[in-house]
């Protein structure tokens, strides 16, 4: 017997994975949470039938969400993550030495305690004494703390259900008085081939809020479409400002310092879209 789980990632597709075993699966007040171990991409976290991370690809999405803003950023102390309950950008913003708190808001305690018994790889930083784990909504959290972060990150679900809010331009206006001069925000927008309306009305909204604002992509195998895009904005100044030499003493498997100076190289078409009225 073959046992297969499959997202419906858009009505015409979906993706399959051969499960070798469901290990957990529960109803939480927010939403289904499942961990399955499958074939080819190792344990596998997914919300209502949606993947949000695997082992095998996880770091591609978590490096590119979290370095490109904190290196953009001059001296990152505290950092804001919305949503990434799995812990993944926790773990990677605490690679960078500066960072003296991350603060966690997560709306779903069930997907912070699921991480931590089935995916320690990526859960493993939640434990460390610079964490703070904020159960509750990220948008009023932000909302209530203006003038406090350095860095702010939405690693947020898909925009439905209670997500909906992180891609609003009030939340965007909200993210800009929630950061301290010079602060930095980054998001996860979904993809370039399936979600152009979506990608066009962030960039717009970020570019009229932030004083620069950029578009950046990823290849992350089992996201719709496998090309994964990121918007940036910075408070005050450029995106160029980026530190080299923070960014060579990174331990990281997909970004790249290399990488970094070409991120806002944008295929023609992506470009394109940027770029309509």
């Amino acid at each position: 017997m073959q046992l297969w789980f499959s997202e419906l990632q858009t009505p015409h597709m979906k993706i399959s994975c051969r499960v070798k075993e469901v290990l957990h699966r529960e109803k939480s007040p927010y939403q289904e949470i499942a961990v399955l171990d499958t074939y080819q991409f190792g344990r596998m976290l997914t919300l209502d039938d949606v993947i949000q991370t695997s082992e095998r690809d996880e770091f591609v999405y978590h490096e590119m969400l979290v370095h490109l803003p904190l290196l953009t950023h001059r001296d990152p102390r505290r950092v804001l993550v919305i949503g990434g309950g799995d812990g993944g950008s926790v773990r990677e913003v605490l690679k960078h030495p500066s960072v003296e708190q991350v603060v966690l808001a997560e709306i779903d305690e069930r997907v912070v305690e699921v991480a931590r018994c089935f995916l320690p790889t990526i859960s493993c930083a939640l434990h460390d004494p610079r964490v703070r784990l904020q159960i509750g909504d990220g948008i009023r959290h932000v909302q209530e703390n203006p003038n406090t972060y350095d860095v702010i990150l939405v690693d947020s679900t898909d925009p439905v259900g209670p997500a909906v809010g992180l891609f609003s331009a009030d939340f965007y206006r909200s993210v800009h008085a929630a950061l301290r001069p010079g602060g930095v925000f980054a998001a996860q927008t979904e993809s370039p081939f399936f979600n152009q309306d979506l990608i066009k009305r962030v960039y717009q909204d970020v570019s009229a809020i932030f004083t620069a604002a950029g578009l950046y992509l990823a290849v992350v195998p089992t996201y719709p479409g496998g090309m994964w895009s990121f918007t940036i904005g910075a408070k005050d100044g450029a995106l160029h400002g980026w530190s080299r030499e923070r960014a060579a003493g990174l331990p990281t498997r997909y970004y790249s310092p290399e990488l970094h100076e070409e991120a806002f190289t944008l295929p023609v078409f992506v470009k394109e879209l940027l770029e309509k009225e």
